[in-house]
């Protein structure tokens, strides 16, 4: 259960004790997903192991493409950051939104990205050592499994369309803070970027779960089920399109009434 922040200040980080098993989830289900067939590879050791190989690509390639369509801009203003405050990034790769994320925390507040795959953090960890940040840092852990209890924002880009259960994911990420905000793949914008999308989706179907279905079809059930986790759980949800319709970012503000009392 994430704690209350004190009116007037940030809330600090509180990490959760990951050495006993954790008990059934309480987190409700989309009711979108099957459960995986018998013998299937977990989606996060697809993941991991897909990342691990392309760590080197994804860097240069996530950076080279950081500020096209003002996506990741976007995502940074929406959690509303205050200096002091603690965000933490899950699927945070290789670091690409760490340095916005920092400027709007400031040196006072703390970065904690969270990532399944050890290559991808040390390229993260190394970009922040190069740059001598000491409020930064890092944790391997699969992010439907939250290594934290509490923090100010959570943010999260093109990371739901991973899972096989998003709603679940992001359900739990709104216990954790007062601000969430997800980017995710929004097909049907645009062709041309719908072509390109479905194409790699297709040539990475074990990472994305493809099978023989259309992927796009399995984009938009998973980016819908991630906003429907945001509107059953926050106060108030936001919405804005980006790169001709393609991409979506959700942000949700507050805990829903049933959940604060």
């Amino acid at each position: 259960m994430a704690e209350d922040r004190p009116r007037g200040g940030p809330r600090p980080l509180v990490t959760r004790d990951r050495r006993g098993s954790r008990s059934t989830p309480s987190r409700p289900h989309s009711g979108d997903e099957s459960p995986p067939a018998a013998g299937d590879e977990p989606a996060a050791h697809r993941i991991q192991r897909a990342y691990a190989v392309r760590a080197r690509v994804y860097d240069w390639f996530a950076r080279a493409t950081a500020s096209v369509g003002g996506v990741r801009a976007g995502c940074v203003r929406a959690l509303d950051l205050d200096p002091g405050d603690t965000v933490v990034e899950f699927g945070c790769g290789p670091g690409v939104n760490v340095p916005a994320l920092r400027e709007a925390v400031g040196p006072t507040g703390h970065v904690v990205g969270v990532d399944i795959t050890g290559a991808m953090l040390d390229r993260a960890r190394g970009m922040t050592e190069r740059r001598g940040w000491e409020n930064v840092s890092f944790v391997q852990a699969d992010a439907t499994d939250p290594p934290i209890r509490s923090a100010d924002a959570v943010l999260a880009t093109f990371v739901t369309s991973l899972f096989p259960d998003p709603y679940a994911a992001v359900s739990g990420w709104c216990e954790l803070a007062d601000s969430v905000v997800i980017a995710a793949f929004a097909p049907r914008g645009s062709r041309p970027a719908n072509a390109a999308l479905s194409a790699f989706a297709r040539l990475n179907g074990r990472l994305f779960d493809a099978g023989g279905g259309d992927p796009l079809d399995q984009l938009d059930a998973r980016t819908a089920a991630a906003q429907r986790a945001l509107a059953d759980t926050a106060e108030t949800v936001t919405e804005e399109r980006y790169l001709f319709g393609t991409i979506t970012m959700c942000a949700g503000y507050g805990c829903a009434s049933d959940r604060c009392g």
